[in-house]
């Protein structure tokens, strides 16, 4: 492949800017671990707080839907308030990562375009 202006690449200057990238994208992941989002369900009656790195830090149950009875209720809106939590530690991972990964190279290409997927 060609480079443009006809010039050589620099490796020195690739590196660095490997290793700078690199940085970035640790820093970025540890502030994502530090991070904490909520998700609920049941109308709030039951909150998960998980890391931006998805690892369930706390569940809160309201004692109302508390029902001996009804165990099975309370399991789904566990599950519930489990996953839109980490829907939403995804989101804000792929706000914090997204330039990041655009920077390694601009990302994946569009495979939707080559028959795979979408």
């Amino acid at each position: 492949m060609v480079q443009p202006g006809g010039g050589g690449f620099d490796l020195s200057q690739i590196m660095q800017q490997a290793q700078q990238m690199q940085q970035k994208l640790v820093q970025a992941q540890e502030e994502l671990a530090n991070t904490e989002v909520t998700g609920t369900a049941g109308g709030g009656l039951v909150t998960a707080t998980v890391s931006g790195d998805s690892q369930l830090k706390s569940l809160v149950i309201d004692p109302k839907v508390v029902d001996p009875e009804d165990v099975e209720t309370l399991s789904d809106l566990v599950v519930a308030a489990v996953r839109d939590a980490s829907a939403n530690a995804q989101k804000l991972t792929e706000q914090k990562l997204g330039p990041l990964a655009g920077g390694l190279g601009g990302g994946m290409p569009d495979l939707g375009s080559l028959g795979f997927g979408g």
